[in-house]
């Protein structure tokens, strides 16, 4: 139902170009996707400190600490999953609006679900990363013992043993971390996301 009480102010505030002009970059959504412990939050985290260094402005989104705070209230139920998304997607496109690179590092598992990102943020400006790894290399690397519990029936839903994940088909760029190292994965994202961020005069 429509909320007649709210009115958008966007015409009377500063524009996303404004922004872009001030910060001297191109802001996007990069969306990291792959199974847990397929190597996103370390990739994500590398990618940050290099557009640091080049001296971009980026803020991190992770499930962790999005969960423990705007979304601490869901599930990992397929309807959570997508109101989790929806939901950074939607802060996501403030962020971007005001100028910043967002670097999303999420399972997002389904197609539908980064397809609702995606509509959401806007297709052009929805850079797509998927960290493609093989599920028992991620089991491998389990840290925490997620693939364990979930194994043994103590997380339910749990993406890649009792729920689906979906391959992107058609990501701005794939990553294999069983064939490349962090360094290697990191830098070929920069050679295709610089061209996209760098502020020119026009």
């Amino acid at each position: 139902m429509k909320n007649n009480n709210i009115h958008p102010t966007f015409d009377k505030i500063l524009k996303r170009e404004d922004k872009e002009k001030l910060l001297n970059q191109k802001s996007i959504v990069i969306w990291i996707t792959g199974l847990s412990g397929s190597g996103k939050t370390t990739i994500a985290q590398d990618l940050e400190i290099e557009l640091h260094k080049r001296g971009f402005l980026t803020k991190l989104l992770d499930g962790d600490n999005v969960r423990t705070g705007i979304n601490n209230n869901l599930s990992f139920s397929e309807e959570d999953r997508k109101e989790n998304i929806r939901r950074i997607a939607e802060v996501s496109k403030l962020f971007m609006k005001g100028g910043v690179i967002l670097i999303n590092c999420f399972i997002s598992p389904t197609k539908d679900i980064r397809d609702q990102a995606r509509d959401i943020v806007g297709k052009d400006d929805f850079f797509e990363i998927y960290v493609n790894t093989p599920l028992e290399v991620c089991e491998e690397r389990d840290i925490k013992g997620l693939y364990a519990k979930a194994r043994a029936g103590l997380i339910k839903n749990f993406t890649g043993i009792d729920s689906p994940y979906e391959a992107p088909v058609n990501p701005s760029i794939e990553v294999k971390t069983t064939e490349s190292s962090i360094q290697e994965s990191v830098q070929e994202i920069l050679d295709k996301l610089l061209p996209r961020i760098e502020y020119k005069n026009d």
